[in-house]
């Protein structure tokens, strides 16, 4: 086969793999749009204590799934090598150590009033954003085996069903919180906690589903994932928990990044905080297909160096770039035709404060389209790390490139030096670039280089 066919085929690989994948994140993205409407519909204390609660959630769920991460490129090497038992240690400890994170932190979500008030949060958004993350807290396992099992399909080369799964999951929630956070079929009206047994109900079935789906598909019987479950596997757990915990400090660092960038514009007012939120909702969703992307090259690079394929390793790597880097091209290019009309979704035709608080937002695109290029790479970089097992080094880049480069110029061109809303976002670019710098030039000159062949992994 020539070259440039092995690239066309590399490239089709990546796309089937990498698109149903991306719309599996932008449909878990849905989830969090839909509650936030939905709760904005029903009153405003019960969307403030939404927003609050997501975000701890969030904050502790990705943490989380940082051994649903792990899972995939180990799954992704394993069944390349045709190591079915590998397959399935890495995968049932990934469940086991997800499981275990989901109990250790139900505590503080259950008692989570005393922590928001030493926050600072108003007693009374307290007070009910505890009420809703008292569901949440048991919404988390759910979840947490929800990923696992995403990633362990994923890494099977099975992303359609992740896909479908979570398109079905968002039309159950829109229901179910018509039913319980507004009170109809004959249930009760219960605002903000009526959002939480929803979510506890999406993910629980969300969770069977997967589970039933991997234990009954007869070409998925082979790995046995759920014969004699109980039984723990201390390497294999070892392992994914080397692996996986970096991820999810990575993780935890990229997000911490956009939540200080927000605290930092709500210094300069409520307009340009709500600029700053509908841009990082817009900037967001684009930024799913990059995340979809990057799962695809962790899959593909994976499944080449279980091969101990080199040349494959490193095709597939620059085929998954090029597809990221080609749709980065096109969001700058929507953002700079079609930016106004975006940001003009979130805002009703009537809103007196839309004159103002449009042309913020775009202002901020404008400044998002210089990040594409950057975030796309590296995410994408991430991705390809996590491919060939190296986590902890990129944990470190993360770290530095985030919150000492990325949060100290944004403070420093926003803040210190009176740029406002572009100097923070101006920050974000050069954090972002700094990091897709530093961990692409780690796999390229590293990591990308030194392939071991299959039986060298074991």
């Amino acid at each position: 086969m020539r070259l440039w066919q092995r690239y066309r085929a590399d490239t089709r690989t990546v796309l089937v793999l990498g698109l149903p994948l991306a719309g599996s994140h932008l449909a878990q993205f849905a989830l969090q749009i839909t509650d936030t409407v939905m709760l904005g519909w029903y009153g405003v204390s019960d969307l403030a204590a939404g927003v609050l609660g997501a975000t701890v959630f969030f904050t502790l769920f990705i943490l989380g799934t940082g051994f649903a991460n792990a899972v995939m490129p180990m799954v992704a090497t394993a069944a390349a090598e045709g190591d079915d038992a590998e397959v399935r240690r890495a995968t049932r400890m990934g469940l086991w150590l997800s499981i275990g994170f989901g109990v250790v932190v139900l505590p503080p979500l259950w008692w989570s009033e005393p922590i928001l008030l030493a926050l600072a949060q108003p007693p009374a958004v307290a007070a009910l954003t505890q009420d809703y993350l008292r569901y949440l807290a048991f919404a988390m396992v759910p979840a947490l085996v929800v990923m696992v099992l995403k990633c362990y399909l994923a890494a099977l080369e099975r992303p359609q069903v992740v896909l479908w799964i979570t398109v079905v999951a968002v039309f159950v929630n829109i229901f179910l919180n018509w039913v319980f956070i507004f009170g109809n079929l004959g249930a009760s009206a219960m605002g903000v906690r009526g959002a939480g047994v929803a979510t506890i109900i999406v993910q629980v079935l969300s969770a069977a589903v997967l589970i039933a789906y991997a234990a009954l598909l007869p070409a998925l019987r082979r790995y046995t994932l759920w014969a004699r479950f109980w039984r723990p596997d201390w390497a294999a757990m070892r392992q994914v928990w080397r692996l996986g915990w970096p991820i999810g400090v990575a993780l935890v660092a990229e997000a911490g990044l956009f939540a200080a960038s927000a605290v930092m514009m709500g210094w300069f007012g409520e307009r340009e905080l709500a600029a700053h939120g509908i841009a990082l909702e817009i900037t967001a969703a684009f930024f799913m297909v990059h995340l979809g992307m990057s799962n695809a090259a962790t899959i593909v690079v994976g499944r080449a160096r279980g091969r101990g394929d080199a040349e494959a390793l490193r095709r597939g790597a620059r085929a998954a770039v090029a597809v990221s880097l080609a749709f980065a091209t096109v969001t700058v290019g929507v953002y700079l035709v079609a930016g106004e009309v975006l940001v003009g979704l979130f805002l009703a035709p009537d809103d007196p404060e839309r004159a103002v608080i449009v042309p913020l937002g775009m202002s901020l695109l404008l400044v998002a389209a210089l990040f594409q290029f950057a975030d796309a790479a590296q995410v994408m970089a991430m991705g390809l790390l996590r491919g060939v097992k190296d986590t902890r080094v990129p944990m470190v880049i993360a770290a530095f490139s985030y919150w000492v480069v990325g949060i100290g110029t944004s403070y420093l061109l926003g803040v210190t030096l009176g740029l406002d809303g572009q100097g923070i976002w101006f920050g974000l670019v050069i954090g972002l670039s700094v990091a897709a710098v530093l961990l692409m030039l780690r796999f390229w000159r590293g990591a990308g280089r030194a392939v071991p062949v299959a039986t060298a992994l074991r």
